[in-house]
């Protein structure tokens, strides 16, 4: 899973890449402006860009172009109507990594978004074990020994990144910019609500937590190596 920056002014069009993607528990923000975007992506980190080309403020190729060489490297999966190669060779060029011509089969942007991540990332394992624990990607649940624990979207999330940065410290800021959307309420007694919910599904009775508080530093997965397969 990944979160995710759709920058698409047709509510449609934004609501078709919306649902597919909130069942595969992607973390996403959608703006509809691509001079918004730009303040997103100047404030917010991602692991995936779906653009427009069209928009209103900056259109998509020019927005790519300005990301792009501020050092942006987060992949683009770029959106648009013109099937030309001309118009498609404009994007590359921008820095776009790939292209989706609307209209678009919700499976195909599903399928288009994962090759794109697993080229890009090594988050998209199949599943992820840590001691008791089990994150399966494929069915979205995470197991408990043999009990599966019931996680909210964000728990999942949260849990997901912890354990593909398995011993990196991360604070609470850092925690909010890179798995809370944007829209959501974003303050430090929000981190702790919800790793406290989160240690009472995944720890066993008894035993020391697998996310470790560093004073004054913030969270962390436990040193063990995650295995992945």
């Amino acid at each position: 899973m990944a979160k995710i920056l759709i920058v698409e002014d047709d509510p449609g069009v934004a609501a078709t890449i919306e649902d597919p993607l909130e069942l595969e528990k992607h973390t996403l923000d959608i703006v509809a402006d691509g001079k918004l975007a730009s303040e997103f992506l100047h404030q917010y980190e991602y692991d995936l860009i779906i653009l427009d080309v069209e928009l209103p403020g900056i259109n998509g190729i020019d927005l790519a172009r300005k990301f792009r060489s501020r050092g942006g490297a987060t992949p683009i999966l770029m959106l648009t109507g013109k099937a030309a190669l001309e118009d498609k060779m404009a994007g590359f060029t921008a820095g776009v990594d790939d292209y989706l011509t609307k209209p678009f089969h919700p499976k195909e942007l599903v399928a288009r978004v994962q090759a794109i991540l697993k080229r890009t990332s090594s988050s998209l394992a199949d599943s992820i074990k840590l001691r008791h624990l089990t994150m399966d990607m494929t069915s979205k649940q995470v197991w408990r020994e043999e009990e599966e624990a019931k996680l909210s979207p964000l728990e999942f999330a949260l849990l997901h990144f912890l354990l593909v940065h398995p011993g990196e410290v991360f604070s609470q800021e850092t925690l909010l910019n890179r798995v809370w959307p944007s829209d959501s309420e974003r303050l430090p007694d929000t981190v702790r609500t919800t790793v406290r919910k989160l240690r009472q599904k995944i720890d066993l009775p008894d035993k020391e937590s697998l996310i470790v508080n560093v004073h004054g530093s913030g969270y962390k997965i436990i040193s063990d190596q995650p295995e992945r397969a």
